[in-house]
């Protein structure tokens, strides 16, 4: 009798330990059901908008023939790859992107970063929010507006340059559209001027959170603003932008389309400095409806943006593992 109550006693104990876990975990579900809820809509955007498309990562390797389907079109392996490769304008598209890209990502960030600690040292809230909404705003705008802003300003007839500028400087109308020269710092300040507003935000956020008490310490030690800025500020943001740099990287092989196609207004004489992966691919597929080589442009960039995320967070994480992105 007491050997099988020796025996049922451990057994009774692991049920009743099952049961309590079961209760907690139906009490976790019903705290974060609302949650979940929440979750479902961008999950189902996330699916729809991101993983959906890898299917048409076949067309990359395809000779599409629409008679015949995507599926049913004649494999050609790497093919599509190789017009792209070998087409004479493969370097220069390749060297723009990646120059013009690797520009904005530090540009912006050193931008956004000035920005956003000279707006937290504003105490009036009333201005802080006007200056915030201020910089935000040219990222809301469409790149067709911009477009023609920037139009506004170059017009070899009426823009702002030629007109006002220009002839207070005691110098000779340009021909905005049809010298390259000018325009790798054209799209640098419009591009700055466009996205640098939505990075300020999130180093803002960043800033505010840094506890007060280490610039209070700070100051009773006798340190200066750029003092306080380069031991505190700088430090502990140093996690949000490592993190903000890695996702631009992985995009470094993307271009702002609209960036490169609407603000030169796809003017042939720029084509040589303006001229990127994303153009290139659209003026290809306009032309020659070559669907295959667009689509082994897209797998191309996603591959190398993939590789370059992978690398440059490894390198982030044998330097600082705390500032790794994962």
């Amino acid at each position: 009798m007491m050997s099988h109550l020796a025996q049922t006693a451990p057994l009774a104990k692991t049920s009743q330990e099952t049961n309590i876990k079961k209760k907690q975990g139906l009490k976790k579900l019903k705290r974060y059901l609302p949650l979940f809820l929440l979750m479902i809509p961008g999950l189902v955007y996330l699916i729809i908008n991101n993983y959906l498309p890898l299917f048409g990562m076949v067309i990359a390797f395809k000779d599409i023939n629409y008679s015949k389907g995507i599926f049913g079109s004649d494999w050609i392996g790497l093919k599509n790859f190789e017009f792209l490769f070998r087409s004479s304008d493969a370097f220069i598209i390749t060297r723009n992107t990646l120059l013009y890209n690797g520009a904005f990502i530090i540009i912006n960030t050193v931008i956004a970063v000035a920005i956003a600690i000279i707006l937290n040292d504003i105490k009036n809230k009333f201005l802080s929010r006007f200056y915030q909404s201020v910089i935000v705003l040219p990222y809301l705008i469409s790149m067709v507006v911009v477009g023609y802003l920037a139009f506004s300003v170059f017009s070899i007839d009426s823009g702002l340059m030629n007109k006002t500028i220009l002839p207070m400087l005691g110098m000779k109308d340009i021909s905005w559209y049809t010298e390259p020269q000018y325009w790798p710092y054209i799209l640098t300040i419009v591009h700055a001027w466009n996205g640098a507003g939505f990075l300020c935000v999130i180093y803002l956020a960043s800033i505010i959170s840094i506890d007060p008490e280490y610039y209070e310490a700070a100051t009773l030690d006798g340190a200066s603003k750029w003092q306080q800025v380069r031991a505190i500020t700088i430090p502990l943001i140093t996690p949000v932008i490592t993190m903000m740099t890695l996702l631009a990287i992985g995009r470094i092989f993307y271009s702002d389309f609209g960036l490169f196609y609407q603000v030169p207004m796809n003017s042939g004489a720029l084509a040589d400095t303006t001229n990127v992966i994303d153009t290139y691919v659209f003026r290809g597929l306009m032309v020659l409806g070559d669907i295959g080589m667009s689509s082994a442009a897209g797998v191309y960039q996603s591959i190398v943006g993939f590789v370059l995320v992978i690398v440059s967070n490894y390198i982030v994480r044998k330097v600082n593992r705390e500032n790794a992105l994962f």
